[in-house]
């Protein structure tokens, strides 16, 4: 179906992956301006309002001055209502040969209280009539116009009128009274009111919904139906005589977690299961335990972590925690030499290895286990679907367990996690953790900290947002942090980012876990799994450009020991409103349940579904925070649904277009 004539709107329609008229109408518009004019206040606007107005030049065509590369066009514009306004219209040269006197033109713009100006964001020629006051703006190539769309989109809903069905089924849009897709499109595309807005997101909401929790429980189903071979039993004396000889005990959290992922191991069918906690919880421990229990019955557990860094200190825990016992652990990094790739490769296919903890590598082809039995995958939302795939697919029958320290909202973990069984860890093994936040005040503040730190043998981390200073921008770079505070520290200091090679990253990081060199600066790679008891001072450089959840993962590396530390914040001038609100919740808020909500709110989720991650999932339309109703809805229905098509052939065409069908509508 060709949509256009013109080659360049064939090749723009091609680059949006745009092949069919209903291509077009699911490239949904990503937000709407409201062009309704705005009544007169004679000057009585609020700086920075968005006004509209309809009415002729008054005077002088537009005339444009030059500089270097911008140029602006100065006129002025008498409203119908009598009232005028001076209008700059930034790098539009050509308004001199379009606007023209006597003519009615439409404006939207900026007001500047100060000049009693407006700043133009939008010209039309003649009045906008009521029902075309709400205008969609979408997401284009700039070789493509919004009217050039807007005309191939009234095509497209031309060409496909009376064709388009249904995703849900018509008992759901009775039951919620939404409108048929075909009516949520045009809605969508060339709305009248706000009304009809609201209505087409609504059908597009609940099918978003529908969609997700249709899919988790299908895979949670799924993953029930997949019956282990028959294994041997973890043969719990011999685990339980482990844990009584440890030096400290579990918290009652941790315990919890240890027995429900046992009796997820001992049962019929495989273990899926998310161990969530706060940073410095106990999540490892926990872990660490599950794989001397499928070590006891005879199976080699993967250990998956996100970097060379995380790998290497699990790997010293886990020999740490299992040295005197026969368990034999493994380390396999894509950085290593290939002698010692050989060897672990050798362990892994011949059953001497028992643990094997790395990145990538673990999952890589040319690995093969012997009797793979437990993959556990640390900073799960670091790794998509795909790699978690690879990874249990080395083994015959293999148990998950994820960890993740990024706090989700109590209220939303059923929504996000729908296929898995969730353990929580609410409790710390120090106690509660004291770490008290400051703003510093002076330079000298700091120093005294530092020296102070030092003094009693603790370590401090520098973090600092960017790796290489930025042209235009104020914010410091870790090179430049680095350098002043070298010339300061001398050889006490060390660096690390990611743009550095692994061993100069395991060379840095060894420095100052060993005091070597007792101040680490670094950017916020150490913001995942870094364990260095001692540190107890971190002093964060322009902590606005962090998120909220970054920084408390952050504060998360210090007063690991259960002492009491200081974090100080050292932001930039002139913070927005916004950063503001950020830090103060960041300094009287330590919950990190509490914290992700509040990052929620700030910045909105990210994605967890696909291949992109970033700890929660991405909708379109739906927020998993202020649609949480709706995805209750969905996850019952979603339920419902799949209770309908079990075995009855005539259910399972009913709701072909959900099960088959997930929609993907893009904006």
């Amino acid at each position: 179906m060709i949509l256009s004539k013109r080659k360049n709107v064939q090749d723009a329609l091609r680059e949006m992956d745009i092949h069919s008229p209903l291509d077009v109408l699911e490239h949904l518009p990503r937000r709407y301006e409201n062009f309704t004019y705005t009544p007169s206040k004679n000057g009585n606007y609020q700086d920075k309002e968005r006004i509209v107005v309809l009415g002729k030049l008054r005077g002088a065509l537009p005339k444009t001055l030059r500089f270097s590369h911008l140029s602006v066009s100065r006129f002025y514009f008498e409203t119908l209502e009598g009232e005028t306004f001076l209008v700059e219209a930034w790098n539009r040269p050509y308004l001199s040969k379009v606007v023209v006197q006597d003519e009615l033109y439409t404006i939207s713009g900026s007001y500047d209280a100060k000049r009693h100006s407006l700043s133009m964001l939008n010209v039309f020629k003649g009045e906008i009539p009521k029902e075309d006051a709400l205008r969609p703006v979408y997401r284009l190539p700039a070789s493509l116009s919004s009217l050039t769309y807007r005309k191939i989109v009234r095509k497209a809903l031309e060409i496909e009128k009376g064709k388009i069905k249904d995703v849900l089924p018509k008992e759901y849009l009775e039951r919620y009274r939404l409108p048929s897709r075909e009516t949520a499109f045009r809605f969508a595309h060339f709305p009248k009111n706000e009304n009809e807005i609201h209505q087409a997101l609504r059908l597009f909401k609940y099918e978003e919904a529908l969609s997700y929790e249709l899919s988790t429980q299908m895979v949670r189903l799924a993953n029930r139906e997949l019956e282990t071979t028959r294994r041997r039993m973890i043969p719990m004396e011999e685990f339980r005589s482990f844990i009584a000889k440890l030096p400290y005990r579990l918290t009652t959290d941790q315990e919890k977690a240890i027995e429900d992922a046992l009796k997820d191991m001992d049962s019929p069918h495989l273990m899926y299961r998310l161990l969530e906690g706060d940073v410095g919880s106990g999540k490892t421990l926990v872990a660490s335990l599950l794989c001397y229990a499928s070590y006891l019955r005879g199976e080699q557990s993967a250990f998956l972590a996100p970097t060379d860094a995380l790998a290497r200190q699990h790997y010293r825990n886990l020999k740490k925690l299992f040295e005197g016992t026969p368990v034999n652990v493994v380390l396999l990094l894509g950085a290593m030499s290939g002698v010692q790739k050989r060897l672990a490769l050798s362990d892994a296919i011949d059953g001497t290895g028992d643990i094997f903890v790395g990145t990538h590598s673990l999952f890589s082809k040319n690995v093969h286990y012997s009797s793979l039995g437990l993959a556990i995958i640390d900073e799960q939302h670091k790794f998509g679907v795909n790699q978690r795939t690879l990874l249990l697919d080395k083994g015959d029958h293999t148990d998950l367990l994820m960890m993740s320290a990024t706090p989700i909202p109590r209220t939303l973990t059923m929504t996000i996690y729908g296929d898995l069984d969730v353990s929580l860890l609410n409790s710390y093994p120090f106690g509660k953790r004291e770490v008290e936040v400051k703003t510093a005040k002076t330079p000298k503040e700091l120093r005294e900290a530092i020296d102070q730190s030092i003094s009693s043998k603790h370590r401090i981390y520098v973090v600092v947002p960017e790796i290489e200073p930025k042209e235009g921008e104020k914010t410091m770079s870790v090179k430049e942090v680095y350098a002043s505070y070298k010339e300061r520290y001398g050889e006490r200091v060390t660096l690390m980012h990611g743009a550095m090679d692994e061993e100069s990253k395991n060379v840095a990081m060894a420095s100052f876990s060993s005091g070597l060199c007792p101040i680490l600066v670094a950017t916020s790679l150490i913001e995942v799994g870094v364990d260095v008891p001692s540190a107890n001072l971190m002093i964060i450089y322009h902590p606005s450009h962090f998120s909220l959840s970054s920084l408390h993962q952050l504060r998360g590396r210090i007063g690991r020991d259960g002492s009491k530390a200081l974090c100080y914040l050292v932001p930039e001038r002139g913070l927005s409103e916004e950063a503001k609100k950020k830090l103060q919740v960041f300094s009287k808020e330590s919950d990190g349940f509490r914290i992700a909500e509040e990052d929620l709110k700030l910045r909105g989720p990210g994605e967890v579904g696909g291949t992109r991650q970033s700890g929660l999932p991405e909708f379109r339309f739906a927020s998993i925070v202020d649609d949480y109703r709706v995805f209750e809805t969905a996850r019952n229905d979603a339920k419902e649904i799949l209770e309908k098509t079990n075995g009855d052939p005539s259910n399972e065409e009913k709701y072909a277009l959900l099960l088959k069908k997930r929609p993907s509508l893009r904006s």
